[in-house]
């Protein structure tokens, strides 16, 4: 009888205080930006931004913003400072040194394992490069010659998306062309898919169609992941340049499921973290997205109602998410558009 007794405390010792500390919850918090419209440099819950877009990681834990209204770069250090890299703040196309150098509403940057950020400049459908000392320099998309209309013309038109691997190879979401694009180390610009036309086909290189794609990730093994934008679909792009649509289909929503019986609505970018889950900041919807390597789609966070609010996964709440990267510990950051803060979601 002792022992019985002695058995069932010890088991509800256990079930009551587990066998270590109680497993923590994801949640949501507000990692940088005062949710004021601004360009105010310093400590992160100080510092403002105008509209951020995307945003990438370092090797280090830094963050690079593209703060799109204010024409800006900004970094958020591992330090928590945040700082205007490159950029007067005035549209333009300037190249230079720092704050010389001039964009007009940057959409998307990228970091190599270099130190340098590379930025799509979206209303100059321009390329631009910030080397580890402020210098930037524009390294593709000044006008070419085009045979069969004559005349020359942007060689991108609203590049909106940007991946680097560790080649020096630079994929862009050649936007409006509904194609991705790469620059290979020596320079040159190859379709790598898409036909320019907008639709939804899968298929080899340029046998597949787009519409409107917007954010592309790579992921460990080199393979590509495109936010499909206006397709409301996630597409993926393997390294021998076969297109599939692993998620969403073209009628907007936001059903969880697998592959197409999931949908989306204009979701704008994504990541993949080591595990091989992409996350996609489902803009529209105002939701946080997961898709498992099986394609199996879940809601990861947000309630889907517009706000600022933090917390719980299934109780925060976003407002336009535009940009979405993963550590190296798999905590994920959003830029938050509207509310103008980057978000943070981490035990």
């Amino acid at each position: 009888m002792k022992r019985a007794l002695s058995f069932l405390l010890i088991t509800a010792l256990l079930f009551t205080f587990g066998c270590g500390k109680k497993k923590q919850q994801l949640t949501v918090t507000s990692y940088a930006g005062s949710g004021l419209m601004g360009a105010a440099d310093g400590p992160a819950n100080e510092a403002s931004f105008s509209n951020l877009k995307g945003l990438a990681l370092d090797g280090k834990g830094n963050i690079y913003i593209a703060d799109s209204r204010n024409n800006i770069i900004r970094k958020i250090g591992i330090d928590g400072i945040v700082t205007t890299i490159a950029g007067s703040g005035v549209a333009g196309s300037a190249d230079g040194k720092g704050t010389a150098a001039s964009f007009f509403d940057p959409a998307a940057v990228a970091a190599d394992k270099k130190g340098n950020v590379y930025v799509a400049d979206k209303q100059n459908n321009l390329i631009r490069k910030i080397s580890p000392t402020g210098i930037v320099t524009t390294i593709a998309g000044r006008t070419e010659k085009n045979e069969e209309y004559g005349g020359r013309f942007p060689v991108f038109d609203y590049p909106t998306g940007l991946a680097a691997d560790d080649t020096g190879t630079i994929y862009i979401a050649d936007s409006f062309h509904d194609k991705i694009r790469k620059i290979g180390p020596d320079g040159k610009i190859v379709v790598l898919a898409g036909n320019g036309t907008p639709g939804t086909s899968d298929g080899f290189g340029k046998a597949a169609t787009f519409f409107v794609p917007e954010g592309i990730a790579l992921d460990a093994e080199g393979n590509l992941y495109v936010a499909d934008t206006y397709n409301n679909m996630i597409r993926k792009i393997n390294k021998n340049g076969l297109v599939t649509t692993i998620a969403g289909k073209k009628r907007k929503g936001n059903a969880n499921g697998k592959g197409s019986a999931a949908s989306f609505f204009h979701p704008e970018a994504l990541t993949v973290d080591k595990s091989g889950n992409v996350y996609v900041a489902d803009s529209g919807n105002n939701l946080i997205r997961k898709i498992s390597p099986r394609g199996m789609v879940t809601t990861f966070a947000g309630c889907g109602v517009r706000g600022a609010k933090n917390g719980d996964l299934k109780e925060a709440s976003f407002f336009r998410p535009m940009g979405i990267a993963v550590d190296t510990s798999g905590n994920l950051f959003i830029a938050d558009y509207e509310n103008n803060t980057v978000r943070k979601i981490s035990k």
